[in-house]
């Protein structure tokens, strides 16, 4: 009976042991950041290069993610409905720049998830004639998946005091 009870206490305290919950791992921050810098690159470079492939590769493909863009009806969710929206975009406009100020990134605790802000001023040609949008505010939320960091949910907005500049 001893050496059952001793069998029992010595498997209990390795269960115990296996069991005890491991401190979550800290993230590389800095090898995250310049991934999710990268991702809002290529949205940048897919919006100037009207390349929808490029467009694809930083969005999350799922049914449930969201954009709301700058027209107050705007609010496109999931994926089918976005590239929709973007391959419309794509059609209409030209010569397209951007220029990105005051970009900030935040990453969780964990590593997985990832949220940004930043402003952007877009230049494009639309009926040709050249339009201007200064200071577009640009935030959204990113996850790490499989593939790699991918947009779940963007918001752009123009400040009421900004209009387009002809």
């Amino acid at each position: 009976m001893k050496k059952f009870a001793l069998l029992l206490s010595g498997l209990l305290l390795v269960f115990s042991v296996g069991c005890r919950q491991q401190a979550p791992k800290k993230a590389d921050k800095t090898t995250a950041k310049k991934a999710i810098e990268n991702v809002l690159e290529k949205y940048v470079m897919a919006n100037e290069k009207k390349d929808f492939n490029l467009f694809k590769q930083i969005w999350a493909p799922d049914s449930d993610i969201i954009l709301f863009g700058t027209d107050s009806d705007e609010k496109l969710v999931g994926w089918n409905n976005i590239q929709k929206a973007v391959k419309k975009q794509f059609a209409h406009v030209s010569q397209t720049y951007i220029s990105v100020l005051n970009q900030d990134i935040k990453i969780n605790s964990t590593g997985n998830t990832a949220w940004f802000a930043e402003v952007l001023n877009y230049n494009f040609i639309v009926n040709n004639k050249a339009k201007t949008f200064e200071g577009v505010r640009f935030t959204g939320v990113l996850e790490k998946k499989p593939n790699g960091w991918e947009i779940v949910q963007g918001h752009l907005s123009i400040p009421a005091n900004t209009t387009s500049i002809p």
